[in-house]
This record gives structure tokens, sequence and C-alpha cells, in this order.
């Protein structure tokens, strides 16, 4: 993939009619999986893409095309939540009807041990763009993407209401972005809304993560490269859903009347352990062989349990999950086999819905 698109193929007129979304986090799972879907109902849509020395751009590079093209729809930018002076250009080169705000330090683990670096990008990367939004006067919904985490200690299963008691530097930075956002709605009338999203998996997911690391363990096991692989927590018990499903109740929240919070999960629980032996019962194996323990894989404060109660989400957005742990853990393992034997990921394809008729909010 070449050099993200200056601003100058930004004066090319639009097409009418068509929708502008601006993605921060594009390059990740849920970011391509969002692009994919956006692109598929007809909108023109622009990716952040933090600079670095290589291109970590393997999850969207299907949907780049020769920015030169006179029908071409994605574009990529450069630019970091560290950087207000940046989100206040893109916002106005832009001009996007939608912002989908995804981009964080996101792994849990990791919020340990660079916590001031996490609450930086992860929190005050999100006031910032809300900022740029408020100065620009973009008319424009915006979509924050809050965790589970936040809930943190609090009793399962947790719900919109349910009092936040996070215990991580990731989940104390993800509740200042959730009530900024809310702040924003509250002070300045914008269209802005915290999509609190329980564990969402996918084979697109980073392989630190404990679902993928299972899944590409497993595989890789049954194919005989490695014969071992060491966790953390058997015991910590997750909501785990599918991120393609939870994209698209993403895009839904921005497509209501009024701005609203959502809680989107399954509603079922499952432990690490669970996850394991669901993983390696598909390629027939047995997890307790082949699945050790490692301290250093624990979290200095761990969560117990997050179940979410999507009871809101399935009555005013007609949302409900439909992949479960086990299918989920299938989906991940085979994608990882078909990786193992040079085989073509499979892409989720979306079906072709027009574009819902939204009223214009009146903050």
């Amino acid at each position: 993939m070449g050099t993200p698109n200056s601003e100058r193929d930004l004066s090319r007129k639009r097409v009418a009619d068509l929708k502008t979304a601006l993605i921060t986090g594009v390059t990740g799972q849920d970011g391509s999986y969002l692009a994919e879907l956006l692109l598929d109902r007809g909108y023109t849509v622009h990716g952040l893409v933090r600079r670095a020395s290589t291109f970590n751009t393997h999850r969207i590079d299907h949907l780049y095309s020769d920015p030169h093209h006179s029908d071409t729809r994605f574009f990529l930018h450069h630019a970091d939540l560290s950087d207000a002076s940046r989100l206040l250009e893109l916002l106005q080169t832009t001009a996007p009807d939608e912002v989908y705000h995804l981009a964080a330090q996101s792994h849990v683990r990791v919020s340990f041990e660079e916590p001031t670096f996490t609450g930086d990008i992860t929190g005050m990367g999100t006031a910032r763009l809300l900022e740029a939004i408020r100065l620009t006067g973009a008319e424009c919904r915006f979509y924050q993407a809050s965790s589970s985490e936040m809930f943190g200690s609090s009793t399962p299963p947790q719900h919109e209401d349910t009092p936040f008691q996070p215990r991580s530097p990731y989940g104390a930075a993800k509740l200042y972005a959730h009530w900024m956002t809310r702040s924003y709605r509250e002070a300045y009338g914008m269209f802005a809304v915290n999509g609190i999203l329980f564990n969402h998996e996918s084979p697109r997911r980073g392989e630190t993560f404990v679902t993928r690391k299972i899944a590409r363990a497993a595989a890789r096991i049954k194919a005989g490269l490695q014969d071992r692989v060491y966790l953390g927590n058997l015991d910590a018990v997750r909501d785990w859903g599918y991120a393609p499903e939870y994209v698209e109740a993403i895009w839904l929240m921005l497509q209501q009347d009024s701005p609203q919070d959502y809680v989107i999960a399954t509603g079922t629980a499952s432990s690490v352990r669970d996850f394991a032996r669901l993983a390696f019962d598909r390629v027939g194996l047995d997890w307790t062989r082949h699945v050790h323990y490692d301290q250093r894989y624990e979290r200095p404060a761990e969560v117990d349990a997050l179940i979410g109660d999507p009871s809101k989400a399935g009555r005013v957005l007609g949302w409900k999950a439909r992949v479960l742990a086990p299918e989920l853990a299938a989906i991940m393992v085979d994608a990882e086999a078909r990786a193992l034997a040079g085989q073509a990921p499979e892409r989720q394809e979306w079906p072709g819905e027009p574009l819902p008729q939204r009223r214009e909010w009146k903050g």
C-alpha cells in the first residue's frame, strides 16, 4: 500500500448523496470491519493512520485502491491523537457526516506498563477530537468506543446504568473518554454516543490478545509448529462476541433519531479455560496437555467477570448477537488453519441494505 493520500485529492467532487465517514483506528480489527461495512453501504470513508517506519495496514489492504481512480471512496491520512491541530485540519478537510472514534492504546495488560501513554491517547485523545469537532463546528455524528473494562469489579450482568468501577489504567482512560463524550453531548448539543462494547473477537484480532493467542496456538500445535502455549488467569470470565456483528451495532447507533449510550454484548459468559477447551476441541486436541500457566500474564488488578446485558440494544436498535463463544472459537481456529495452509482469509460479506433515512438532530 502506498503513502496516504494528500489533501489535494479531497478537492475532487464528491459523488452526490453519499455519506462521508471518518474512522480513527481504521487499521485495527474494528476499524477494518467498519470500513468494509460503510463502503458496502455507499459511504466515502477516510481513515486515520498513525505515522510509523513500517506500514500496519494489512487488515485494510484489500480495501485500498489508487486515489487517481475517479471511483475511489477509501482514503487514508496520517494523523495522531496527540496532535490537536492535525485533528482540526482533517475535520475541516474531510467534512465527515459521521466520525467513528476507535483508536486507542487498547491492550489492558500493557496499560499497566504504560499508564501515562494510555491516559494520553485513550483518554485525552478523545477529548482532543471532541474539542476539534466543537471548534470547527462540524455537523457530524460522533461515536466513542467505550469499553466493558470500565465496569471493572461491578457485579454482572452489567448494563447502561451499572456503576463503573475500572481496575486498570485502560479502563480508567476509557471512562474519562466516556464521560467527556457525554459532557460534550449535554453541554453543546452534539450527537455523540458511547458504545460500551464487551469483548469482541475475530481472526483479525491482534496476536497478543488471549482469544487470538489461543486460536493461533491450537492451529500451530495441530500442525506440529509448537507444542504449548502460556496463559495467565484461566478463571477470568468474559462475554465474547464476533467483531463484524459488533461494528454493525456501532453503525446503527449513529442512525437513530437521538443520541444514546448502549451496551453491546452477547449476554453469555465463558471463561478463558472454556475458550481454550473450545479451540483445542476444534482441532481434536486435549487442551490440558498444551496450555500452561505463567504468572507474568496476570494483571496487577484482575477483573473477574464481565457479562453484558444488551437488552437496550435489542429493544432500540433491533440488534442481537448471533455468534457466541463456541462458534467464535471455531471461526478463529479455522482462520488460523487456513492461514497456515496458505489460503486466503474469508471476507465478511455485508447485506446490501439501503441507508436509513435519518432525522436531523437538533440538540
